[in-house]
């Protein structure tokens, strides 16, 4: 998107409104009320006929739940270096970094998120940081050197889609053997491989009819198994 940093944080204040899902309050987020009338408008103002769907518009049911846990359960990630695949609007980065996380990376490739994750984290008085772009094909070994330390990644509903259902799962794999823990939030998507992880929690997580055809998903978390 050939668009200026400022440009695109006008355009997420415009047509978000800050605010807090009452599944966890404690995270105030740009969200939109109207994700495809969004869509549109990224789609304007990028000068482009194929921008990405403005993901870090909502918060996701995989999200919400991990971030509840991660909230609930503040021993996952404090005093830990922290790693947030996919982070879209920085819900997960920001419940970890308000639980005790040492420091919380994401990764994240779509301009407008990275925007609006900025916006989330200064809302939510918090630094998140590095930001990273796409490293699910990066060796988890150098990223740790890298960042410090890897010692928890935290994906939150990102197997919507085979392929990158194929590619954070087998970046999870390398990453295991550093003793590195992996957590998911994930509300039934169909690319999650089950067999390769343990359910931690289960939560009824409140939703967008719109986006998922339910008032309520029941969502889980889960942690990767040990090789």
């Amino acid at each position: 998107m050939s668009v200026s940093l400022s440009t695109m944080a006008d355009l997420i204040r415009t047509h978000t409104r800050l605010s807090a899902n009452p599944f966890v309050p404690e995270v105030r987020l740009h969200l939109a009320d109207q994700v495809f009338d969004l869509w549109s408008e990224t789609e304007s103002a990028g000068g482009t006929s194929n921008p990405p769907p403005p993901f870090w518009a909502q918060a996701w049911a995989g999200g919400l739940a991990l971030a509840r846990h991660v909230l609930d359960h503040p021993d996952t990630v404090a005093g830990r270096r922290v790693l947030d695949l996919a982070s879209g609007s920085g819900l997960v980065a920001v419940a970890a970094l308000r639980a005790g996380a040492a420091s919380v990376a994401v990764s994240e490739i779509d301009p407008l998120a990275l925007t609006a994750l900025a916006l989330n984290a200064a809302a939510n008085d918090v630094a998140v940081g590095p930001t990273l772009g796409d490293v699910l094909d990066a060796d988890p070994a150098a990223l740790a050197a890298q960042l410090g330390g890897l010692d928890v990644i935290l994906v939150g509903d990102a197997f919507y889609e085979r392929t990158m259902a194929t590619r954070v799962l087998a970046f999870l794999q390398r990453a295991r053997p550093l003793g590195t823990t992996a957590l998911v939030g994930d509300p039934g998507r169909a690319y999650l491989p089950r067999t390769e992880f343990d359910a931690l929690a289960d939560y009824p997580v409140p939703v967008q009819r719109e986006l998922e055809d339910a008032d309520v998903k029941h969502t889980t978390v889960w942690r990767l198994r040990s090789a």
